[in-house]
């Protein structure tokens, strides 16, 4: 048996010793470096381009323009393509543009020689521009007369898309009918996500028909098609490879340098072509988090019954649509199978600003809607004079429960049994019981230390599943040695989706673990179809492929061996010896009739039978079941210094049956710190005058260290979820969706302050404690 089983990552050993060959270490002879010249005002047109300096630069061997560019626009979000087009991604984006429409838009392009000279020539590019009105929030953005950022999207004005959704009956009903309404405002900020590689790429022609681009992107299929769209050629010929990936959290789920590398390698005979964006240029020109405004309103009986719960959504998506609408529309959708009997009113707008893009970040919608519903749920608690644990549990969801989305049996609902299962490892009775007592003796001595304790559930999807198709494909080899090899299209970016599926193979196939060799780069000249790494969707969708080329492959095996030895293949299986190797046995009585090692040798050279045996599947996965889970904190406030210490931390999670533990538990830590720091550290600040980015580095861009982070906590609360091949569910997003809210609501549990607001950092805190009386302005 493999799945279940704590295996070693397949890559490892690779990473750690440095063996891992990255996008940056697979360049060629005669590289040409470019460097982009980014604008230096928040919005206006470029009036004017003065190169002939950075042209005078020895090394320099070109500078390109708006005015040298295809005139195609095109999407860069990583979606798959509809064939709706009404539901298409927004194509709204230039490979460079006059109307700059945010600080450090693309207005131009140097390539030179080498990186440092072109960096150099780029800053020698002299601009003029005409300034105007800059728009970072929805006030500025949406007012009357408002200049329009995007007329091709909308000529009226800076509003993409808006949409409701209601569930269940009517809010106002629902709202009408209760003891007790609670509202509030909530808001989340812009931040990035501060993958360990930055952004890079690099592309050359191995004829003057074919593109080749090597880029450390999420979704090589998707770039193809899209790099295709920017440059007006057939998608057939560009070739995208993505080796080894140093993290993408979601911002590599768009297609940002491919486009301009592919360019310039046609520009330049097929020369190659590369660009590194420097970590200053990816928190700026890349992608970040939407900053949401909500309002949100809940109704309950007395008795702690919810009646019914909404949320109203302004999402900014900065200066192009990239994921656009569909951030706030995923975010609204994949929230409301916590609390199923309930009404549930979702409204959302997204809109256009002067500021950085927003783009697909881990949750994609969710740690913002999930943030605001939780804080929610615990201020109606509070209202009813209910623990906010046991507020909760009498309004989860069961197995069984209908989905308030498409009226159909949700199978496996087990937020219920996660917040049971987290009561009792955390002790929450016990913890609540003491932190009251620690306070009031604080309240007593004087003491600026106050404790509490904050609980937060949420759901998830496991892909995404009607709004877009959902393939996996894969391919699987025997070798000569009767070892196997496993080639797939899902990009492994550091989740571990290679080992999940190594795993699946050995358990279906019946070779070891060991002997299973995962292509770990995808090339889509060569690797089978398949988006990509986002919505959390790959060892769920891609699972039947896998399946199905594991049991392909076997039948082809047993059928094989028994031309080999005579026997039926009924009367055959596959299983591993003490020792890995892969053996064919007699099932009855059981002995060995012939090793895969002999099997596969046999096949490849006997000269009158045989051939490589090989299997091949691609499946479209038409079922999307939820995740479930929550998160369990408390925390120390110091009220003097407006500083908060986690003292302990749990997440508990149902992600159906777990395929590798040890894999699952450093991703829901990874996930608990991303939302440990998005909760108190993190945020992009832009000037709202200028547009201006304050903190686009690493030194003035807080998140977390390890020093930063305590102990972490994790729980996993298994069921089988009869949709997947195996029985499992999303796991890589979801665990950062909790973290916020429960350490919102310890902070408020431990100084009965609600902060409205993440990150809590020490300057937010004073401002609400000031106002709430604890501390003098």
């Amino acid at each position: 048996m493999a799945i279940g089983q704590s295996k070693q990552r397949l890559d490892a050993e690779a990473k750690v010793t440095g063996r891992a060959r990255y996008t940056d270490d697979m360049g060629l002879p005669g590289m040409r470096h470019a460097a982009y010249v980014h604008s230096t005002i928040a919005h206006g047109m470029v009036l004017s381009i003065d190169a002939s300096e950075a042209l005078a630069l020895p090394g320099v061997e070109a500078v390109f323009t708006a005015d040298d560019v295809p005139g195609f626009l095109f999407p860069t979000a990583g979606h798959p393509y509809s064939m709706d087009p009404s539901h298409g991604d927004v194509a709204d984006r230039l490979l460079l543009t006059k109307h700059v429409r945010y600080y450090g838009d693309e207005v131009a392009v140097v390539v030179a020689r080498d990186g440092l000279t072109a960096r150099k020539a780029a800053h020698l590019v002299k601009v003029e521009y005409e300034p105007l009105p800059v728009m970072t929030s929805a006030e500025t953005a949406l007012a009357p007369g408002a200049p329009v950022l995007q007329p091709s999207v909308n000529p009226d004005g800076n509003l993409l898309k808006q949409h409701t959704l209601e569930c269940n009956g009517t809010l106002d009903e629902a709202l009408a009918a209760a003891d007790v309404v609670v509202e509030g405002a909530y808001r989340t900020p812009t931040m990035q996500h501060c993958h360990l590689e930055n952004q890079t790429a690099y592309a050359y022609m191995d004829d003057m028909r074919h593109i080749v681009i090597v880029s450390s992107t999420q979704i090589p299929h998707i770039c193809r098609r899209v790099v295709g769209q920017a440059l007006g050629i057939p998608w057939s010929s560009v070739r995208v490879i993505k080796p080894y990936i140093g993290g993408g959290f979601g911002n590599k789920q768009d297609v940002v340098l491919e486009p301009i590398v592919a360019f310039l390698t046609m520009k330049l005979d097929g020369a190659p072509v590369s660009m590194e964006l420097t970590r200053e240029e990816c928190m700026l020109c890349t992608r970040v988090r939407h900053a949401f405004a909500m309002t949100a309103r809940a109704g309950a009986t007395k008795d702690g019954k919810l009646l019914g719960y909404g949320l109203d959504v302004l999402s900014n998506t900065g200066a192009y649509a990239s994921h656009g609408h569909s951030i706030a529309a995923a975010g609204g959708s994949k929230v409301c199978y916590v609390y199923p009997h309930a009404t549930y009113r979702f409204s959302a707008k997204t809109f256009y600003s002067n500021i950085p893009v927003g783009g697909a970040c881990r949750g994609y919608g969710s740690p913002q809607t999930a943030y605001a519903i939780e804080c929610l749920m615990d201020d109606t608690a509070r209202a009813l004079g209910m623990d906010p644990l046991d507020f909760r549990l009498k309004n989860t969801g069961r197995n069984g429960d209908i989905s308030p989305l498409n009226g159909k049996p949700v199978a496996t609902l087990g937020i219920s049994d996660c917040l049971e299962e987290g009561r009792k490892k955390f002790r929450w009775d016990e913890r609540k019981a003491a932190c009251k007592a620690f306070n009031e003796e604080a309240v007593r001595t004087g003491s600026p230390l106050r404790r509490g304790v904050g609980v937060s559930a949420f759901s998830y999807g496991s892909g995404t599943y009607p709004a877009n198709v959902e393939p996996g494909s894969a391919r699987l080899i025997l070798n000569q040695d009767g070892t196997v090899n496993l080639m797939t299209g899902a990009t492994e970016i550091g989740q571990g989706a290679d080992t999940a599926f190594a795993q699946m193979v050995s358990e279906t196939l019946g070779v070891a673990y060991e002997n299973i060799h995962v292509i770990s780069t995808q090339d889509t000249d060569i690797t089978p179809w398949d988006p990509g790494a986002y919505a959390s969707r790959q060892t769920y969708t891609c699972a039947p492929a896998v399946h199905a080329v594991a049991d392909g492959l076997r039948r082809k095996l047993l059928d094989y061996a028994a031309e080999m030895t005579g026997h039926t293949p009924a009367a055959l299986t596959i299983a591993p010896t003490a020792q890995g190797d892969a053996v064919v046995f007699v099932r009855n009585p059981e002995s060995v009739v012939v090793t895969l090692h002999d099997l596969a040798m046999d096949s490849f050279y006997n000269k009158d039978r045989g051939g490589q045996l090989s299997a091949e599947a691609s499946f479209k996965t038409r079922q999307n079941p939820p995740s479930f889970g929550g998160c369990f904190a408390e925390v120390e406030v110091d009220i003097d210094l407006c500083k908060v210490r986690i003292t302990h931390i749990l997440n508990v999670h149902d992600a159906g049956v777990i395929i590798n533990p040890a894999l699952a538990t450093a991703q829901v830590h990874g996930g608990m710190g991303m939302g440990i720091g998005w909760a108190l550290y993190e945020e992009l600040l832009v000037d709202p005058a200028t547009g201006r980015v304050h903190n686009n580095n690493l030194l003035d861009y807080k998140f977390p260290t390890t020093c930063d982070i305590p102990d972490l906590a994790c729980a996993f609360v298994e069921t089988q979820e009869p949709s997947g091949v195996y029985g499992n569910k999303s796991l890589g997003e979801p665990p950062l969706i909790s973290p916020a809210p429960a350490l919102r609501n310890a902070v408020l549990d431990a100084t009965g302050v609600a902060v409205n607001a993440i990150p809590m950092t020490p300057k937010l805190l004073f401002e609400e404690f000031v106002k709430a009386g604890l501390i003098k302005g």
